[in-house]
């Protein structure tokens, strides 16, 4: 099969064997997702070597289970050991002994098949397109914040950062809880997509003195080491600045304004598939919008170089 490759600091597309470890479900992927994780990957983050990719939607072809075969799956990309604490209760995300798809020890979705266990598979609702359905796993992510810190409808949220991640965490947090979002970016036409939800949008020449250390929840999604200076900017003493950002570099911590405000730093990382797939199916965040451009998996590198371009949204791969 193809797939796309990071080896020795190159991405190239590769023919290499369907994988064929046995006990997991084979998935044939129609449809993936250039995440900014991908892009972190090929710069260092994460030391990874394989077949890039963790953004999926596919069809079951085969599996111990013959009730999957054949069903239409995304799938939740940590995949446990199955035999410590975490993964008796349910919860594989932070098995000490987890590969992640595409990003730690376990080839991932930018191929023609992929493996995963089939516990990690979730069927999607007919009513939510292939390419719609990509989105369900940075989407989980985005609802995942709620596992993590409380937001009520009486909370000030302001999410930094309109690249994809960003979006999908202001639209995720207000439809999940009403409160009131605020976005903050450069872009107008990104910025635009949360206004259409009824989201606040700020540009960031447009924040004042005046918004300093206001907010209850700030979410850094900006993908920089920057965002994190202005997220500590914007929240409240003793409110809670969530970092969603992964990426290849170093950040700067200003221990002593979190030890004198006391502000809860809290790390958010993958989050289940269940809430993101019911609000694919009801249509409760724009993911339309987000799709720049589709590419064939033969054009992997390329899509990657244009991932990485200024305005560009998320790229999909079609195998």
């Amino acid at each position: 099969m193809k797939a796309l490759r990071y080896e020795a600091g190159q991405t190239h597309v590769a023919n290499v064997p369907l994988p064929n470890e046995r006990g997991e479900a084979l998935v044939r992927v129609t449809r993936s997702g250039i995440c900014n994780t991908d892009l972190e990957i090929v710069r260092g983050y994460a030391g990874f070597q394989g077949t890039l990719g963790h953004e999926f939607v596919g069809v079951v072809e085969r599996a111990d289970d013959e009730q999957l075969i054949g069903q239409r799956v995304v799938g939740e990309i940590n995949a446990g050991c199955g035999l410590c604490e975490l993964c008796r209760a349910g919860d594989a995300r932070h098995c000490p002994q987890r590969t992640v798809l595409g990003i730690v020890g376990r080839d991932g979705a930018h191929a023609e098949f992929l493996q995963l266990p089939a516990v990690n598979l979730l069927p999607v609702p007919d009513e939510v397109s292939d390419e719609r359905a990509v989105f369900t796993e940075p989407l989980a992510a985005a609802c995942g914040i709620l596992e993590r810190t409380q937001i009520d409808e009486a909370m000030r949220v302001v999410v930094i950062g309109d690249g994809k991640l960003g979006l999908l965490c202001a639209q995720a947090i207000k439809a999940l809880t009403r409160a009131d979002v605020t976005l903050v970016g450069k872009h107008r036409n990104k910025l635009n997509i949360a206004r259409r939800r009824d989201i606040e949008t700020m540009r960031l020449e447009q924040i004042s003195d005046a918004a300093a250390r206001t907010f209850d929840v700030v979410i850094e999604a900006s993908g920089a080491a920057s965002g994190f200076a202005l997220a500590m900017n914007l929240v409240r003493p003793r409110g809670a600045l969530v970092l969603k950002s992964t990426f290849h570099g170093a950040t700067t911590l200003a221990a002593a304004r979190i030890v004198v405000d006391e502000v809860s730093i809290i790390g958010s990382r993958c989050g289940r598939f269940a809430p993101a797939l019911e609000l694919l199916k009801r249509n409760a965040v724009d993911v339309d919008s987000l799709i720049s451009e589709e590419y064939a998996l033969t054009d992997g590198v390329r899509a990657l170089k244009r991932a990485r371009a200024s305005g560009v949204l998320k790229v999909l791969l079609r195998p």
